[in-house]
């Protein structure tokens, strides 16, 4: 087998607007929403840079069926790039930017080609060897049907390669789309997986690779960790993956180590220097464990919304994209006093959505001379009522000193 290279991406998701996210300052808020922009800047260079032979995009381009103006324009500049350096590209068409979308499709260059709603095997030669991938593109907003079966069968002396944007049957965290078996992948016999639609990084197989590389880009806490791409070698059967981080923003639940910390210039030193190596821009939720007694006591007397935002002001100094989303104490540490049924009622505070909070505050903010004043029910506020309503709880359901 010749060796060949190629760069696997999927769930670029560009034009993301980010809902959701509060109390960032107006630069923050800009690196933010142009960060799926800024990852898919980066691939391209990096792709400029490295002449991969070709270019796999597995689905999902853009945030919606209704494609932002901006993005596709982003999106075909960077396909030019591409074009003008001879690197063709193989892309598909996801559950979120399915050819039944809205938009103002711009012409696309000749190196790239689009699969189309039924299964294809599309035939390239580099350096000598014949390459085939299979895919398609999602016709419409959603595939319950397995469309493995229409994937053809490896053949002798071809490097076959498989682009699915699906989910496995067994999947039971997200919604079932293109849903295939891994034993049916297997039995195709394809040199390479290349799949998209799960934004978490897996491997579901080594020999050969069946791959998640993720999104280019997190969007929320629950993307957290790098993001970005493979860059995949084939070489006389063997594989070889490089996973190369594009993020222009990363999310982040991160662990601070308070032990000693005895004041509030301590617990913030902990958080500065824990946080040093982070190099890119950072939407981190903090967790400060190892607390003393004395730590715990002070901490839990502070206003949680004046704690995060002095937090906040105190780590964004500088040229640093530093923002705390949210900040806690380690859960079996400070619900360490509490009997098992006051932490059952805070457990359940926690895990509480938009309409329960809604609902156990409709008295309160539909009182006609009070409403009026009240605050929106905002993150921070939410925040701040569930820790208020947690130090009571454990001031009202404390366990009794058993010594």
């Amino acid at each position: 087998m010749t060796a060949i290279r190629f760069i696997h991406s999927a769930d670029l998701h560009l034009g993301s607007p980010f809902t959701g996210m509060r109390g960032l300052g107006a630069e923050q808020w800009k690196t933010l929403q142009d960060s799926t922009l800024s990852a898919f800047g980066r691939l391209i260079s990096y792709a400029l840079e490295t002449r991969p032979d070709f270019v796999l995009i597995a689905g999902d381009i853009y945030d919606e069926e209704d494609r932002n103006l901006r993005a596709q324009h982003r999106f075909q500049q960077g396909m030019e790039q591409l074009a003008e350096a001879e690197i063709p590209v193989f892309l598909s068409h996801g559950n979120h930017d399915h050819l039944s979308g809205n938009g103002a499709a711009f012409a696309l260059p000749d190196n790239v080609y689009v699969f189309k709603e039924h299964v294809e095997n599309v035939e390239l030669t580099v350096n000598g060897a014949s390459i085939k991938i299979a895919g398609f593109s999602y016709g419409k907003r959603h595939i319950a049907e397995s469309m493995v079966d229409s994937y053809p069968q490896a053949e002798s002396g071809v490097i076959q390669i498989g682009m699915l944007h699906g989910s496995e049957e067994s999947d039971t965290e997200h919604a079932v789309y293109a849903p295939f078996r891994k034993e049916q992948l297997l039995a195709k016999n394809y040199d390479y997986w290349a799949l998209g639609h799960i934004h978490k990084r897996q491997h579901l197989s080594e020999e050969p690779p069946i791959i998640y590389p993720g999104n280019l880009q997190g969007r929320h806490r629950k993307e957290s960790g790098a993001k970005g791409f493979y860059d995949v070698s084939l070489d006389k059967g063997q594989a070889s993956l490089q996973f190369v981080a594009v993020e222009a923003v990363r999310f982040e639940r991160i662990a601070i180590d308070c032990s000693g910390v005895q004041h509030m210039n301590e617990v913030f030193t902990a958080c500065e220097e824990q946080l040093a190596d982070y190099e890119t821009a950072l939407v981190a939720e903090l967790e400060l464990y190892n607390l003393g007694e004395a730590a715990l006591h002070m901490l839990e007397s502070v206003v949680p919304t004046e704690l995060l935002e002095t937090l906040r002001e105190a780590l964004s100094e500088g040229e640093r994209f530093i923002h705390i989303a949210k900040l806690s104490f380690d859960s079996n540490q400070s619900m360490s006093e509490i009997s098992p049924f006051g932490k059952q009622i805070a457990d359940r505070l926690e895990g509480w959505e938009d309409r329960q909070w809604k609902q156990a505050l409709t008295e309160l903010y539909n009182h006609p001379k009070s409403g009026r004043f009240l605050p929106p029910l905002s993150d921070e506020l939410r925040e701040e009522l569930r820790a208020g309503a947690e130090r009571k709880i454990r001031q009202l359901m404390a366990l009794e000193d058993q010594t």
